[in-house]
């Protein structure tokens, strides 16, 4: 059998790529050799020296109680965060008092009449069933909370990153003033979103409505400036030789060419806002959030899944719907099914209800699922938890990959040398990137040591570690078998649509039923909710390799184990790359708000902070994720320039 190799371009692009990385390896080994004496000499041990730590207790404690002594007197506070905050809550009331008012006849009936209309049939009868799932389990009135959180928060969202993607998709200026602005925000865990918010709002629901903007506004502006910089030129020209002014060119142009876009941007920030409302139940959001929350707090699975089924019912249905709308695969004949003819059939109904008494939820009607839930829990926890013969239970797991991967990680981490890191984070990134990739890694690291968070973010990293190593193995071999076979591909489809589509904190309810609390329930809820996203991200990259190229591999008698290694693989490589990138933010996501549920490091800092009002604590550990965040995402994200190369 011939050996197989790699296609490569005329001027052998893959070898001058491996020779150029191992150039800067070279460069920084010296670089290493000359200064790492010298470090170790001036500042020896493996912690980062005291030396180089800036406390920032005092200022950021005299910023909290400025705050808090001027938050009733000082005029920003009284004319401005005092309008905004008013402004929410009216909002959030008016709209919660609407859906009240129509009933969850009323609510049901215009949810399914938007879903017909969009698209079709199907999704308005599946729309309809999940609204009555959420009575049934006795969870009308929180599910109506997090809706109205959800209306104003992304009406906010959208409005704020439309502006923002508007601004960004006109002006070269912009777009480069805003990018690291939206790539920090991107790679911040909505967990360290909270306590700021805190600090200028207080707890309750203009807190948790500005906090899930913030969150969920990026996307949005990200996919307005990508569609209207992705504009027909043709068009636009064409536009713009009938005498058409700017703002006739974007309006009749521009942003109609734009729509794909601009729905996708909704149907992103629609599941990050939802995701973010959940969350924001620590900072007194209510509805849904507040009670998974609660059940969390108390260990009660039983109510926790109550509480979470209508929100994952909740996320498909307006990811289907957005999804639908920007797609535009809804029926045309559906199209007759106007808005207004919707609000008069949903009033129609409300009004039916409200003079049959019949606006509530029947309590006749719901159905407990909390004791028998609790129930199989117990039943896991006697028989599965622990004392299962050969393969132990779930807690014997937790432990030996606690004391197997999680503890070896994280004391090679804080065994290395404080210096060594910076060097192993500058060549990470320095091989797939620039100095200037390189460079901002570095400085990332070296931030979390000056900020005096060291020990907790090495903690923190070995946990995303292990999480990241787990995932990868999983999510690729998952992703080549649905590359490789259509049938499975199928088979996971539902699987994915509804693992990615739940929220964060949804996940951490069935870990902690199956392994309790620690670092290990953490780390199994991050490999779940970033596995779909390195599955399908993997699967559609083997997928679009070359089919020239698999078509001379099989004319050379390769096998397909061959051409996958040799040909599918290699050629995929920057699918892979995003998918390691991708699977590594995810899960930092996850494993920070594991400090609710035991994973301590940095989480369980900024849960603390949000709990004793200790702005200290919190902003730092906050801080430190963001640089934590971005340093990961500088070293698995090839730079622009280098993915140009290398194309």
């Amino acid at each position: 059998m011939a050996t197989l190799s790699l296609p490569t371009s005329s001027t052998g692009e893959p070898r001058m790529l491996k020779s150029r990385a191992a150039g800067k390896l070279l460069l920084l080994a010296l670089f290493a050799a000359v200064l790492a004496p010298w470090a170790a000499t001036h500042w020896p041990g493996a912690a980062w020296p005291h030396a180089l730590t800036v406390s920032l207790d005092k200022p950021l404690a005299t910023a909290s109680n400025w705050v808090i002594d001027n938050r009733d007197s000082h005029p920003l506070f009284l004319y401005f965060f005092g309008y905004v905050s008013n402004a929410v809550v009216l909002s959030v009331r008016a709209v919660y008092v609407a859906l009240l008012a129509a009933g969850w006849t009323g609510v049901t009936v215009l949810g399914a009449l938007v879903a017909w209309r969009v698209a079709g049939v199907r999704l308005a009868a599946g729309t309809a069933i999940a609204f009555l799932a959420c009575g049934a389990l006795g969870m009308w009135v929180p599910t109506m909370q997090t809706l109205a959180l959800m209306v104003v928060a992304v009406l906010a969202s959208a409005i704020v990153g439309a502006v923002l993607g508007l601004a960004a998709g006109l002006s070269d200026r912009l777009d480069r003033a805003l990018r690291p602005v939206l790539d920090t925000m991107q790679v911040l865990p909505a967990f360290a979103y909270l306590l700021p918010v805190v600090l200028v709002f207080g707890i309750g629901v203009p807190a948790a409505v500005l906090a899930t903007v913030v969150y969920a506004a990026p996307p949005m502006a990200r996919l307005t400036a990508l569609g209207l910089r992705g504009a027909d030129p043709e068009v636009l020209e064409a536009v713009e030789s009938l005498g058409a002014t700017r703002r006739q060119r974007l309006l009749t142009a521009r942003i109609p060419l734009a729509r794909g876009e601009l729905l996708l941007g909704l149907n992103q920030t629609i599941m990050m806002a939802l995701s973010m409302a959940v969350i924001a139940a620590v900072i007194g959001a209510g509805g849904l959030g507040d009670r998974v929350y609660q059940a969390l707090a108390s260990v009660d699975v039983g109510q926790a899944l109550a509480a979470g089924i209508p929100i994952v019912l909740l996320a498909i249905v307006l990811d289907r719907v957005t999804a639908a709308a920007g797609a535009g695969t809804g029926d045309t004949r559906n199209r007759a099914i106007g808005w207004p003819y919707a609000l008069a059939v949903t009033v129609a109904v409300a009004l039916a209800a409200r003079l049959l008494g019949r606006l509530d939820w029947p309590t006749g009607w719901t159905l407990d699922i909390a004791e028998p839930v609790n129930h199989a829990v117990d039943w896991m926890t006697n028989h599965l938890y622990s004392g299962v013969p050969v393969i132990g239970g779930t807690a014997d797991w937790a432990g030996h990959f606690t004391t197997w991967i999680l503890d070896p990680v994280r004391g090679g981490l804080q065994w290395l040398p404080w210096w060594s890191v910076l060097l192993i984070v500058a060549a990470l990134a320095w091989s797939i990137g620039t100095w200037r990739t390189a460079l901002t890694a570095v400085l990332a690291m070296a931030a979390i040591g000056v900020l005096g968070v060291w020990g907790p973010a090495l903690d923190t990293l070995s946990q995303v570690l292990a999480a990241v190593g787990v995932t990868l193995v999983l999510g690729f071999a998952t992703g080549i078998a649905a590359a490789r076979s259509e049938r499975v591909e199928r088979a996971l489809r539902p699987v994915l649509d509804v693992f990615q589509t739940m929220p964060q904190f949804v996940y951490l309810i069935p870990v902690v039923a199956l392994f309790g609390v620690g670092r290990a329930p953490a780390v199994a809820a991050a490999v779940v909710y970033a596995l779909p996203a390195v599955v399908r991200i993997t699967a559609q990259g083997l997928r679009q390799v070359d089919p020239a190229a698999l078509e001379s591999a099989r004319s050379l008698g390769a096998t397909g184990r061959q051409q996958l290694w040799q040909i599918q693989l290699p050629l995929a490589r920057r699918s892979l790359l995003l998918a390691v990138n991708q699977g590594v933010v995810l899960v930092l996501a996850v494993v920070i708000i594991g400090g609710l549920v035991g994973g301590g490091a940095l989480g369980y800092n900024v849960a603390f902070g949000l709990a004793q009002g200790d702005l200290a604590t919190g902003l730092v550990a906050g801080a430190a994720i963001v640089c934590l965040g971005l340093m990961l995402d500088r070293v698995t994200q090839p730079t622009q320039r280098r993915t140009r190369k290398g194309a």
